[in-house]
């Protein structure tokens, strides 16, 4: 199929590692030119070495939580051209009991996972609704939708990340803009590969059993019963971004492989 995204210019935040850099590689496949980024100016140079022979990729190292960063990218991208596709993928999570997560904490996780997308909606939407084309997609997580309570400030983050697409999709009525949320389950990444680690050693087993049987014990309403990949919730988040899902407009796309358990 062809997506029609030829040269097309992709910001794809927190693109260093996991679903990020996976997108980031999807998209130069279908010959977009992408803006990878990171806070390491390190891992960012690394990746655009990496995925350089795959088509035009520029690197841009910021840390999107902080606004004076996330206004000298935003700055970065405007020299570079405009914005066809904005990818907020950046966030995080930890396990962590509720009543010892403090008032700093909370903080973080709103400046990470919510304020880095807002302020690079605020900066990009306006340039897109004048041209009358362009994408955004904001990564929630099925946890959005269906709180983890072992994870109760990044469950709440990624609800409001589904409601900030909605309300900016809202904004597009009548253009060729459009704004949607991608909702992906469990997707095996750097970061839920060391979590498992920690977790199966804390449970004293052994990792491969322990990973075996994850699904089985925490997640028995999952219908794939298995990890997503990266590569699989990339093609979602492409797909979403192209002229054909043009007709997709303030969805909330699931890609979780059937665990939140509604029509």
């Amino acid at each position: 199929m062809q997506l029609q995204l030829k040269d097309k210019l992709v910001l794809v935040t927190g693109s260093t590692a996991g679903i990020g850099k996976a997108t980031a590689k999807a998209f130069l496949e279908e010959g977009a030119h992408v803006i990878v980024n990171g806070r390491s100016q390190e891992k960012v140079e690394a990746v655009v070495e990496e995925l350089s022979s795959l088509g035009v990729v520029h690197g841009l190292h910021a840390d999107l939580s902080k606004a004076e960063e996330s206004k000298e990218l935003i700055e970065k991208v405007n020299k570079i051209g405009a914005l066809d596709v904005l990818i907020n993928n950046l966030g995080f999570f930890e396990v962590k009991e509720f009543e010892d997560v403090t008032d700093e904490e909370w903080a973080e996780y709103f400046e990470v996972n919510v304020m880095s997308a807002i302020r690079l909606c605020r900066a990009f939407l306006p340039g897109m609704l004048e041209r009358n084309s362009g994408r955004i997609l904001n990564l929630s997580s099925e946890a959005g939708v269906k709180p983890l309570p072992q994870m109760i400030p990044y469950s709440l983050t990624k609800t409001a990340l589904i409601s900030l697409s909605r309300g900016l999709a809202e904004r597009t009525k009548g253009t060729n803009v459009t704004v949607n949320s991608v909702l992906p389950g469990p997707t095996w990444t750097e970061g839920v590969a060391n979590y498992m680690k920690g977790a199966a050693e804390a449970a004293r087993q052994d990792l491969d059993t322990f990973v075996k049987d994850y699904f089985k014990v925490n997640e028995p309403t999952s219908l794939t019963q298995r990890y997503a990949t990266p590569e699989e919730v990339a093609s979602v988040i492409v797909f979403l971004s192209s002229e054909k899902a043009a007709a997709i407009n303030g969805a909330a796309q699931r890609v979780e492989g059937g665990i939140i358990r509604s029509l």
